[in-house]
């Protein structure tokens, strides 16, 4: 007699392997653009950049930014943590940070409490459903932060996120991470109209393009380093700590990439747990 359960198994465990053997392949090419002589100089970010739970290769890039600028206090916000397994700051827990996400999808933020309920009661991170406006996001950071300096910033909330970026006066993040509208390259300069309760439709209306986000960066005392191989994320440095470690020009012309959203799809490993970090040994 046929065991349906354990056929239905068989058929997703030999799908799911077809996906990941497909992510394997997209890793291996995005490893081949690296490699590519436009990144060859070696302040370039680009050849760093690695997944463990970022979407992409934003990983690799934080971490070889801090292994050249060093820490402070291994403090992080992440504005849009989603699903907490697949951000830019999670794979930082395993590292020694600790910090806030924020973020205005209900049933992730429950998700993330059941499953992170050991790191969340130790004090490691603090997590906080709010609907983020450029109006409330400087009390938000006081509420639930007392440092004034931190080392990094995560901002992706899928619209605003250039007006949010503007409005922040009580933080001075060391380190910047802002999504940007990869459709409008160079130097077109590009920025939705702030709508507080503006909810991204799936289109390219939204965000701002990396020639606006570089000028405001600019003003707030920030330059451009890098932007990831999907073109997705831009990366930041304030400028006192940048000195002769990243590569020039800090541009958007330099260091605009292109949008690549198959390379979202690379794979590392295993699907991802919470129980992977709610159950490590190592003494964080």
């Amino acid at each position: 007699m046929i065991n349906f359960n354990k056929l239905l198994r068989h058929i997703l465990v030999g799908a799911t392997r077809f996906f990941d053997i497909r992510g394997f392949h997209i890793l291996n090419e995005m490893e081949n653009i690296q490699c590519k002589p436009k990144y060859s100089n070696p302040l370039n970010l680009i050849p760093f950049g690695k997944k463990i739970y970022s979407q992409n290769d934003e990983d690799g890039i934080i971490s070889e930014i801090f292994n050249r600028i060093g820490f402070t206090n291994k403090l992080f916000i992440e504005f849009g943590c989603g699903n907490g397994i697949e951000n830019n700051t999670y794979a930082l827990l395993f590292q020694g940070w600790s910090g806030l996400w924020l973020d205005g999808n209900y049933r992730k933020i429950k998700k993330i409490k059941n499953g992170l309920k050991k790191t969340i009661e130790s004090g490691t991170l603090t997590i906080k459903k709010a609907f983020i406006t450029k109006e409330n996001i400087n009390d938000l950071i006081n509420q639930h932060s007392k440092e004034s300096e931190i080392d990094l910033l995560s901002i992706d909330i899928d619209g605003n996120d250039a007006h949010i970026f503007e409005s922040i006066t009580c933080i001075k993040p060391r380190v910047v991470i802002i999504e940007y509208n990869a459709r409008f390259f160079p130097p077109i300069k590009y920025c939705m109209k702030y709508k507080p309760n503006f909810i991204w439709d799936w289109s390219d209306n939204g965000g701002a393009s990396i020639k606006y986000l570089e000028m405001i960066a600019n003003k707030k005392g920030y330059k451009l380093v890098a932007c990831n191989l999907s073109g997705v994320n831009a990366f930041f440095i304030r400028e006192d700590l940048v000195n002769n470690k990243f590569e020039a020009p800090f541009t958007a012309e330099k260091h605009y990439e292109p949008a690549r959203p198959y390379l979202s799809k690379i794979k590392t490993g295993h699907p991802a747990s919470f129980k992977t970090l709610e159950n490590n040994y190592i003494d964080k």
